[in-house]
């Protein structure tokens, strides 16, 4: 395999993720990221912990879709993650789920 051909699946593979990520975010209303990944959920229970002065952080989702292009189902009934990094987490309105028309 080339490493045109390489860029060319991969570009495939980007475009088949947001194009599902559409179809699928009206589904949701709250979205979480993490400095490795990208999620979709309606539950979400997050916790800080702080262990010998370091912080860190524990998300659990249930039913969450995760934006990864690499795996081969992307529906998740549990995600635990655990994270010294930042976690950012927003409640999706209506009006952010309306694609611009054109």
């Amino acid at each position: 395999m080339s490493a045109e051909d390489l860029e060319k699946y991969e570009t495939e593979m980007e475009l088949k993720l947001y194009r599902e990520y559409r179809d699928v975010v009206g589904l949701f209303k709250y979205v979480i990221e993490t400095e490795r990944r990208f999620y979709l959920t309606n539950d979400y229970e997050m916790q800080v912990h702080s262990v010998q002065g370091e912080v860190f952080f524990e998300v659990s989702m249930a039913d969450a879709w995760v934006w990864d292009m690499y795996r081969p189902a992307r529906f998740v009934k549990q995600v635990r993650v655990l994270t010294f990094k930042d976690v950012n987490i927003e409640e999706l309105s209506k009006s952010d789920l309306e694609l611009p028309s054109g």
